[in-house]
């Protein structure tokens, strides 16, 4: 993108941030605005389409640091009128007044030119020092979807086909931005360089040049698909392979998959956010599969052995007599196996089941087994803490 484009254009406005936003409310805000102006929740809305752009245009930006930082520093520099708009003390002729020396600022050079900081605004507009190159191609915006899966696709992996609506390179003019059977042309103003020098008084500038837009190029006849700008909105299918052990909200990178780039540059990135539906039996516990087992508490007192479901068959598993209600067993190699070869175990979580009804034979029984432990106090500690009380 040219440095004129970054100067009228205000990405901190296009997501709702201030300038000294971190970059959590950044991504926040980012994420935000693009599920709300998604073409897949819009179709056939054109300001939501272009709201969507301008959003992910701006996050691409504002997420590098590098790029921020460059943005910030072209808006600051130019952002209050372009060129001369400067306010550095003293004012004047060049060696200013009160002794402010201006060549000390803009570097000059014993032949007369300017070295300091025409050389960095040559680096922000991708030119050192006046020397001539081609405009600089952007990188395309990073793309983010969502996708819910079964508990079970997240444990095993699995493939899924992803229909994605997001800006892509134009169909009809392959990205160039011409109408087919024609071609963009070097821009005669800049010879294709994408600057051109500007003199005011003693000084000379660099800047964007007001016919290609920075581009190097112009477009006598655009495409009448992507109106000149080599992308438009396309809905494609991909195919995506969801790891074994995926986590609930992990992010899947697809490298090149995203935004494409302009000017040659690389395509971005589409991420693909997962959500797994919960289980009705089993739970996580990172590499651990979780289960809570009801159990009777003669079981639990006198011991047994009980059959548990695992995801693919079932396992037996022994309580020792005398278990505690709430003991956590563990079934080894019965969890989630990942792509890196680990592999988790079965938790399984005892829980007594108290019926809420009783038959007349099982409560005497009950009543039975309370006489036979009326001397045996469960709660030694309580009772010692009461009768000091009384």
């Amino acid at each position: 993108m040219s440095a004129r484009e970054w100067i009228e254009k205000d990405y901190y406005r296009e997501l709702g941030v201030s300038p000294d936003a971190s970059a959590e409310e950044i991504k926040k805000a980012y994420r935000k605005l693009a599920r709300e102006n998604h073409p897949d929740a819009n179709p056939g809305n054109a300001e939501a389409e272009r709201k969507f752009k301008a959003v992910s245009e701006a996050y691409v930006v504002l997420s590098d640091p590098e790029k921020r930082k460059e943005y910030d520093e072209t808006r600051r520099l130019f952002g209050s009128g372009g060129p001369g708009g400067f306010n550095f003390p003293g004012g004047g002729g060049a060696g200013g007044a009160g002794g402010f020396d201006f060549s000390d600022i803009f570097g000059q050079t014993p032949g007369g030119g300017f070295g300091g900081l025409g050389d960095m605004l040559g680096n922000l507009f991708g030119r050192r020092g006046g020397a001539t190159s081609t405009a600089r191609g952007q990188r395309g915006a990073d793309v983010e979807t969502d996708v819910r899966i079964d508990f079970v696709e997240a444990v095993r992996g699995a493939t899924l086909p992803l229909r994605l609506s997001s800006p892509a390179t134009c169909g009809t003019c392959g990205g160039n931005g011409a109408r087919p059977g024609t071609q963009p042309r070097t821009c005669p103003t800049c010879a294709g360089i994408g600057l051109v020098n500007r003199s005011q008084g003693a000084f000379a500038f660099s800047e964007p040049c007001r016919d290609c837009r920075g581009q190097g190029t112009r477009i006598d006849d655009p495409c009448p698909e992507c109106a000149g700008e080599g992308i438009s909105t396309r809905t494609r299918t991909l195919t995506v392979r969801i790891p074994a052990g995926v986590d609930d909200n992990q992010r899947i990178r697809l490298a090149g998959q995203g935004e494409p780039g302009r000017g040659g540059a690389p395509a971005g990135d589409l991420y693909v956010r997962v959500h797994v539906n919960p289980h009705p039996v089993f739970g996580r516990s990172g590499n651990d599969l979780t289960i809570t087992l009801p159990v009777e508490f003669s079981e639990l007192a006198l011991g047994a052995t009980v059959t548990v479901p695992t995801l693919e068959d079932k396992v037996t598993v022994k309580i020792p007599p005398g278990t505690a209600n709430g003991r956590v067993l563990r079934v080894r190699g019965k969890g989630i196996t990942k792509r890196d070869g680990t592999q988790g175990d079965l938790l399984v979580k005892l829980q007594v089941a108290v019926p809420s009804k009783l038959d007349d034979k099982a409560a005497q029984a009950l009543r039975s087994y309370a006489d036979s432990v009326a001397t045996h106090d469960p709660r030694p500690e309580i009772t010692a803490l009461l009768r000091d009380r009384e």
